[in-house]
């Protein structure tokens, strides 16, 4: 699972994961690292809310986050099967591991602290 902050790491200080990315290869490293084979992989994809008030596209980092985050699974042909993306709320994800249920909520709390896929 990813939570990233900001779509891409631009070179300076350190490659870390709060960049998504930076976070979808890591990501995908260490599902491949663990045995799984990619053709067999999904994805489900929750987030990039855009929580300011601005307008401006470059401000935009939900939006930015759900593109680069799109993109990188087209890019690696794995199939988008449930997502919940945009708007300007937040959302609090929880995931059992041993089925990939996903449970998703929206709430005007959660946008406050959080933009990340």
């Amino acid at each position: 699972m990813n939570h990233f902050m900001l779509p891409l790491w631009n070179g300076e200080g350190l490659p870390t994961p709060k960049y998504g990315s930076i976070a979808m290869e890591r990501l995908l490293e260490r599902v491949l690292h663990s045995g799984c084979q990619q053709n067999y992989l999904v994805a489900k994809v929750f987030g990039g809310a855009n929580i300011s008030e601005t307008t401006n596209g470059a401000f935009l980092i939900g939006d930015r986050n759900t593109n680069i985050a799109l993109q990188t699974l087209k890019e690696w042909r794995i199939p988008v099967v449930s997502a919940d993306l945009g708007g300007k709320l937040g959302r609090k994800v929880i995931m059992n591991t041993l089925t990939g249920d996903v449970l998703v909520s929206k709430n005007a709390q959660a946008s406050q602290s959080s933009q990340g896929i």
